[in-house]
């Protein structure tokens, strides 16, 4: 590597995205983690330098991947689609799946690799079930666009939309152990609201999970 590529300033926890903040606050320093859809490491970079984690990161994208090896990161090229079965059992403490899982072509099979490969399993998503989506739909019968969920129907990557409960039902199905959970506002601050009530089904902007098999709960 050039020792004029530029790296970043180690980030000061405010200077994480708030949902992102909330994900780092759940995984315990000196972890091994394997962060996917890492984007440009933003997350990554966090924990290697503030929780002293053995980091790891996939990343689809080659800028994405690129900005990443430019500030230190271990990151590959690939999807959580195709490459996650190639991993171990067990082989992190923490796998992180952030704004990602509505991107997958399946999603319940990466959640059964994201369970099998780490003992804990960070999972956030946008929520389809949000007011804000349901308004919009009604008054205007289109596909609403959000802050959380910007882009047009016609050149979104998010395939499988869907609400804080069904994912919650399909947790049950893949007998997925919801360890913790934390509901979202547009910004990514913390509700205090039950995920498997109506209420934060209808409030909440984003789901924040974290999961295990029920061979790892505790």
């Amino acid at each position: 590597m050039s020792p004029d590529a530029p790296f970043l300033a180690p980030q000061k926890p405010a200077a994480l995205r708030e949902d992102l903040r909330l994900v780092a606050d759940m995984i315990m320093p000196g972890s091994r983690v394997l962060d996917l859809g890492c984007g440009d490491g933003e997350l990554l970079y966090f924990l290697v330098h503030h929780k002293n984690v053995d980091g790891r990161g996939m990343e689809l994208s080659q800028g994405g991947v690129n900005a990443c090896v430019r500030n230190g990161l271990s990151v590959i090229q690939g999807d959580a689609d195709n490459d996650l079965r190639d991993y171990p059992t067990q082989a992190f403490d923490y796998i992180v799946l952030s704004q990602t899982l509505q991107a997958t072509r399946h999603p319940h099979e990466v959640l059964r690799h994201l369970v099998r490969i780490g003992r804990h399993a960070i999972v956030s998503f946008p929520n389809f079930g949000h007011w804000r989506m349901r308004l919009r739909l009604l008054k205007e019968g289109r596909m609403p666009r959000t802050p959380v969920l910007p882009h047009h129907w016609y050149d979104t990557p998010n395939i499988h939309l869907c609400t804080i409960l069904d994912f919650i039902d399909l947790c049950d199905e893949e007998s997925i152990v919801v360890e913790r959970n934390v509901t979202l506002d547009e910004q990514g601050r913390a509700y205090r609201l039950d995920p498997r009530g109506r209420l934060a089904n209808l409030l909440a902007a984003q789901g924040l999970f974290m999961l295990a098999g029920k061979e790892n709960s505790h």
